[in-house]
């Protein structure tokens, strides 16, 4: 039995793991593959979708689980900068990294990008943020801020053409995420959690 919950399930101990991406992106391949790994492993798992927005700002209850978590690991992908909901939790995160006195972590994955292409080196972001500045142009330098300190941390860079079915001889950088999250985390089977928020929808 998958050990998931979703969003409207009794509060619990807080969240060890926030999972960040873009839904539309990536929920049908590798972050389908990295939750169901995570639950396969006993590690209880949040997820849900757009139902935690409210308006143009980020509702309390996802305020709650990004900041009661520990480890934040976004998934870049081609599409994610296009997505407002994506950049807003991703500046959420840093700022509450930057408060923690090192005690929270921030682990990227590189789906199919490059670093470079994160911290605005190349056009791809650059040109979804551009975008971003007729309607949200008070919110656009705090998320260039995050996407430039994110896209310089270590992560897991996967390429494009390389499959992110483990199966079929494949290899993928999912298990690897995972075992780096249960070293860090004492218990994952008792007490781990990881928050899956899709940031989905128009695209803004």
């Amino acid at each position: 039995m998958e050990r998931g919950t979703n969003s409207r399930a009794s509060v619990g101990p807080p969240y060890e793991v926030f999972l960040n991406f873009r839904g539309s992106d990536t929920r049908h391949e590798f972050t389908d593959f990295l939750y169901h790994g995570m639950v396969d492993a006993g590690i209880h798992v949040f997820r849900d979708s757009e139902s935690l927005h409210v308006g143009n700002k980020i509702g309390d209850e996802l305020l709650q689980a990004i900041e009661q978590s520990k480890i934040y690991i976004p998934i870049f992908s081609r599409k994610y900068a296009s997505s407002r909901w994506c950049l807003r939790e991703l500046a959420h995160m840093v700022e509450c990294t930057s408060r923690s006195n090192e005690e929270k972590e921030i682990l990227p994955i590189f789906l199919k990008v490059e670093p470079l292409d994160v911290n605005l080196r190349t056009n791809l972001y650059r040109e979804a943020l551009s975008k971003h500045q007729e309607k949200f142009a008070a919110e656009v330098e705090s998320w260039e801020n995050a996407l430039n300190e994110v896209g310089e941390k270590k992560g897991w860079n996967w390429k494009k053409g390389e499959s992110v079915n483990c199966g079929r001889g494949h290899s993928c950088c999912w298990p690897q995420v995972m075992a780096h999250v249960s070293s860090i985390v004492a218990t994952p089977s008792v007490n781990g959690v990881i928050a899956v928020v899709e940031a989905d929808g128009d695209g803004d």
